[in-house]
């Protein structure tokens, strides 16, 4: 088995394609115009995505719903990175809002730092070098 991808609904499908392009550094791999069924899909990844074995996450833009209720059940996908500190300079300098600094997770010594999206869903970054740690 192996994990394909994650979907998130989003507000507005460019500003979410832009955040997680221009912001954290994923390629847009396709999009999917469903003008019929009232939807548009936006696959983001690092390295090709599945075809390299790594998930995806589909981006789905339902028209007309600009925003929605994450709830309480939602917590946060995880992105491995080799320094934490310098991740969140890059994204706050591409606009991106840091929503915990890097530091090390409660006792433990895994640095970990999080970013918001622009529809409010959490991203952990790991610092792979201190992951499990």
């Amino acid at each position: 088995m192996q994990l394909l991808h994650t979907m998130l609904r989003v507000g507005d499908m460019q500003r979410s394609i832009d955040f997680y392009t221009d912001v954290i550094g994923m390629d847009l791999l396709r999009t999917t115009e469903r003008p019929d069924q009232g939807y548009t899909l936006a696959f983001v990844a690092f390295k090709g995505g599945n075809k390299n074995g790594e998930a995806e996450l589909e981006l789905t833009y339902n028209h007309g719903v600009s925003d929605y209720d994450l709830g309480s059940a939602y917590g946060h996908i995880a992105l491995g990175v080799d320094d934490v500190a310098q991740t969140c300079e890059r994204i706050r300098a591409a606009g991106g809002t840091i929503t915990r600094e890097a530091g090390p997770v409660k006792g433990g010594t895994t640095v970990i730092a999080f970013v918001e999206d622009p529809d409010g869903y959490k991203v952990e970054l790991i610092e792979m070098g201190t992951h499990g740690s």
